[in-house]
């Protein structure tokens, strides 16, 4: 340690404060934090890159300061699902601090970086007041059935109105409109369940079938339109 020569000629007066940091809510304790492995806690970040043509959403599950499981979903941009690629094998076994200060490849994915360990540094984890936490494999259950992410896709033009893509039931194959050209309803292929039928074995027309549905009043449709050619 260097001291300017002020510093040296200075006499010494004792501090008598002691105030340490305010406790934050971890796992359903208040933890007075002071080193990185005091912080534990489950959360999402969302991020994105400087043309903002793209989009991330992190979630980590953290144990003592150290990231025990990642989560990363990005959205609108074909190079950053390679980047969350590499970023998924770089998180895990890191400290957040480490993290933070690790390039992640991806501008929207360093940028969720940083709003999550503010979310986790502060106490304002999804986990805060949940006892004991939340077990590793909690973020996979955030995926649901077939393991995809939440995804709704939705194009429109004012000549022509909108036309419903992807929502989280699937792939929207076809969408009812009633006597005044309104949608008043959509059936969809589940993916994953689509994928995880033909994996086991079923045929992939059966397989489509087991996987399709339809939301809202589709029976009553005056007419149905495939939105991608219609």
């Amino acid at each position: 340690m260097i001291y300017s020569s002020e510093i040296e000629n200075m006499c010494c007066v004792a501090k008598g404060a002691n105030h340490g940091p305010a406790p934050i809510p971890e796992e359903g304790k208040w933890v007075k934090s002071k080193e990185v492995s005091d912080i534990s806690g489950l959360t999402h970040g969302i991020g994105w890159c400087a043309p903002q043509q793209g989009c991330c959403k992190l979630t980590l599950n953290v144990k003592d300061g150290i990231i025990e499981e990642a989560l990363v979903e990005t959205l609108g941009c074909s190079g950053m699902t390679h980047s969350a690629a590499m970023a998924g094998e770089i998180l895990i076994g890191k400290t957040i601090l480490e993290a933070l200060n690790t390039d992640l490849v991806c501008d929207a994915i360093n940028t969720a970086m940083r709003e999550l360990f503010l979310q986790i540094v502060y106490g304002r984890t999804q986990s805060a007041f949940s006892e004991g936490g939340l077990p590793i494999g909690a973020g996979l259950e955030d995926l649901g059935k077939g393991h995809r992410s939440q995804v709704g896709t939705i194009y429109s033009t004012n000549k022509k109105g909108p036309r419903y893509l992807e929502l989280t039931e699937g792939y929207i194959t076809e969408i009812a409109l009633d006597e005044d050209d309104e949608i008043i309803g959509y059936k969809y292929i589940n993916l994953g369940q689509m994928l995880d039928n033909i994996k086991d074995g079923v045929e992939p027309i059966e397989a489509i079938k087991k996987a399709t549905g339809q939301y809202g009043r589709f029976d009553d449709a005056v007419k149905t339109i495939d939105p991608r050619k219609e």
